[in-house]
């Protein structure tokens, strides 16, 4: 059994956020603007199929306790600007996708 030391750098909520992730990868989503894009995960980055840059799991992380902490307030997360990340705009409808959010 080979064991990912990487894990070890995340709490078990953000290794359940990434393999949660991994299962939706490559459906198509739609931003809050509309666009459509798909994603996949390789090693700890998020690539989207509209940029060239990728998202960092270090960046997703923050997206995502940002957003535990305004559903812990509002029960809801208005836009993904209410995230503070780069790549919120992906990541505000990877979110609400996989259950994560809810939009009000």
């Amino acid at each position: 059994m080979t064991i990912d030391m990487d894990i070890f750098n995340y709490s078990q909520d953000e290794i359940e956020l990434w393999e949660l992730m991994e299962s939706y990868q490559g459906k198509v989503l739609t931003t809050f603007r509309g666009l459509e894009f798909t994603y996949w995960l390789r090693g700890n980055e998020l690539f989207i199929s509209r940029r060239t840059k990728t998202i960092t799991r270090s960046t997703v992380n923050i997206a995502y306790h940002a957003a535990m902490e305004l559903m812990k307030t509002c029960g809801y997360v208005n836009g993904p600007k209410k995230l503070g990340t780069f790549g919120s705009s992906y990541l505000y409808p990877i979110f609400i996708a996989i259950g994560v959010i809810k939009q009000r």
